[in-house]
């Protein structure tokens, strides 16, 4: 059976939205899945807005844009209100409950909400908050696991990087229990 999952990971500029789409990008390459990753900011960098589309799919990738993504990532209501017309019905939207005070509108997608802020802070980093979002997103997807975001982690930030595993694996562990 084909897989492929196009996703939109949509927030501020600073929040690492763009990081949690290259993850996945680098996770599903590691995973011998074809992948592209289309980046989209402001010039205002931290602060602004950003955005990536993500595609992985076990054949090949005709064109990196999302145009009906299976998946939207909204980590502010910015991204929601933008994005949210842009998931096929029966499609997903994981919203950041912490900063995103209203209710997705639509009624033929799954939507669920995490505080993914506040989970962030009890790990002891906001700046988490994006890895906390990516554990809940693979618990629902299935197709990567904790062990592939922490191999790609490596490769997206380099060995130098190496002594910040502990805190990104626990944030992604904690996502993961989200679910349950």
């Amino acid at each position: 059976m084909a897989f492929t999952e196009e996703i939109i990971f949509a927030g501020f500029g600073g929040q690492g939205v763009l990081s949690m789409g290259m993850m996945v990008a680098y996770a599903s390459m590691m995973k011998e899945l074809n992948v592209s990753w289309l980046p989209s900011y402001g010039p205002e960098m931290r602060g602004g807005t950003a955005n990536c589309n993500v595609i992985a799919s076990d054949s090949l990738v005709g064109s990196p844009v999302v145009a009906e993504a299976d998946t939207l990532v909204a980590m502010n209501r910015p991204s929601l209100d933008k994005f949210e017309d842009w998931v096929k019905p029966g499609g997903m939207i994981l919203v950041n409950s912490s900063l995103i005070d209203i209710k997705v509108k639509r009624d033929d997608v799954k939507t669920f909400y995490y505080p993914v802020n506040n989970v962030a802070a009890e790990c002891g980093n906001l700046k988490a908050a994006n890895m906390v979002m990516l554990g809940a997103y693979i618990g629902h997807k299935n197709y990567l696991s904790q062990e592939d975001l922490l191999d790609a982690f490596l490769k997206v930030f380099g060995e130098d990087k190496r002594k910040l595993l502990p805190l990104n694996q626990t944030a992604i562990k904690r996502g993961l229990e989200l679910l349950s």
